[in-house]
């Protein structure tokens, strides 16, 4: 990471810390007591197989679970609703903002829009159907969605389904 790229990063979260806004790449520990333990986390770093830093970037929600429970990605955990209100109350935050997990239509709330999932990349790996999203946070902290719809697939040699190429690269 050059000098500058560390201080727009630093800029761009230090944006965020006085919000009600909670931004991370998986979601929540059950090791996670306080936001100066994500402060304190050494950058760059490798990622663990278990403990805090992994979990902020594997760990998913799970609508049919309270509590914790195993992930079937085979690392990291699953958290309810109750971790996700509990989470907020504590940390006075309203919403919890995440990525890294596949969802249909771009973005997904949880927890009663507690927690929402935006993923980026329409046609995921050109194996799934999913859309795309990016969210926008106005002033107010209003957020809003534009959706990036997955390309349709077209019949190609043999009746094999495959997802068009982008303009210019065949």
């Amino acid at each position: 990471m050059t000098r500058s790229s560390a201080s727009m990063v630093r800029s761009f979260l230090s944006a965020f810390e006085c919000s009600s806004l909670h931004l991370c790449a998986g979601g929540l520990s059950p090791d996670l007591n306080s936001m100066e333990q994500i402060r304190r986390i050494l950058r760059p770093t490798d990622v663990p197989d278990t403990g805090l830093l992994c979990d902020v970037l594997w760990a998913d929600p799970d609508p049919n679970i309270r509590g914790w429970a195993e992930s079937d990605r085979g690392v990291s955990f699953t958290f309810g609703a109750d971790i996700v209100e509990k989470f907020n109350r504590k940390h006075d935050f309203d919403l919890i903002v995440r990525a890294h997990q596949v969802v249909e239509d771009g973005y997904e709330f949880f927890a009663r829009r507690q927690l929402v999932t935006v993923f980026s990349a329409p046609n995921y790996c050109g194996e799934f159907d999913n859309a795309g999203a990016m969210m926008s946070v106005d002033e107010t902290l209003m957020c809003s969605f534009q959706v990036l719809r997955p390309a349709e697939k077209k019949k190609g040699f043999g009746g094999r389904v495959s997802t068009p190429a982008a303009p210019g690269k065949r």
